[in-house]
C-alpha cells in the first residue's frame, strides 16, 4: 500500500445513509421544504428564511474570495421580508468591485458574514432583497449554483459545470440567473 492512499471501510457501503449513497452517485436532491433555517458558527445569530430565494449563484469576486476564505461566496438572494433573524448582528461597508457599495452583515461575537445588501437590491422589481450567504444556512448541502459571475477571476482550479450560466464580471442584472432558478425549482 502507499503512503496515503485511502481505502474505503469494508462496511462503508452498510455504514452510508440513504442521503450519502445518493450524493455519490451524483444524483441530485430535491430541496428539502420551507422555512429554512440558518446562522453564525457561533449559534449567537439564527435567522429563518420564509420564501424560496429568489435565485442562488456563486460569485468568484476576489472579495468573495477573501470573504469566505475559499474560491467563491455563494449567494441566495431573497425577499428580505422573507427572513427573520434573531440575535444581535453587525455590520460595515466596503466599496464592490462593480463600482457600488456594498452593506456586509456579520455575527459580532464569532465573525461569520450572514447577509450582504446592495444599494441596488431595493430597486429590485421583486421588492427589497437581500443576499443569505449561503454557507449559513443550516441546507447548505442541498444548494447547487444556478450561476457564476466574476468568472474572469475564478481559482484556476474552480471548475464551473457546463449547464451554469457564466457572467465574466458583475451581470447588469439578475434576471437571467432568476429564470433558471424558476425553471429548475417551480418557484
Amino acid at each position: 500500500m502507499l503512503a496515503g492512499s485511502v481505502h474505503p471501510h469494508p462496511m462503508s457501503s452498510i455504514l452510508a445513509c440513504e442521503e450519502d449513497e445518493i450524493a455519490m452517485k451524483g444524483e441530485k436532491e430535491p430541496l428539502p421544504e420551507l422555512p429554512w433555517t440558518g446562522g453564525c458558527q457561533c449559534g449567537q445569530v439564527r435567522y429563518t428564511l420564509k420564501e424560496m430565494p429568489l435565485t442562488l449563484y456563486a460569485c468568484h469576486c476576489t472579495e468573495c474570495q477573501k470573504q469566505s476564505s475559499s474560491a467563491f461566496g455563494l449567494s441566495c438572494r431573497v425577499r428580505k421580508a422573507a427572513v427573520e433573524v434573531t440575535g444581535e448582528t453587525a455590520s460595515w461597508q466596503r466599496p464592490a468591485q462593480s463600482g457600488g457599495t456594498l452593506l456586509a452583515i456579520f455575527c459580532p461575537r464569532c465573525g461569520s458574514r450572514l447577509f450582504h445588501e446592495r444599494a441596488g437590491y431595493s430597486g429590485d422589481p421583486d421588492g427589497a432583497t437581500m443576499n443569505i450567504k449561503g454557507g449559513s444556512l443550516d441546507i447548505a448541502r442541498f444548494l447547487e449554483p444556478v450561476g457564476h459571475i466574476w468568472v474572469k477571476s475564478k481559482n484556476a482550479g474552480t471548475v464551473i459545470p457546463k449547464e451554469a450560466i457564466i457572467h465574466e464580471g458583475q451581470p447588469e442584472d439578475y434576471s437571467d440567473m432568476v429564470a433558471e432558478w424558476q425553471r429548475r425549482h417551480g418557484t
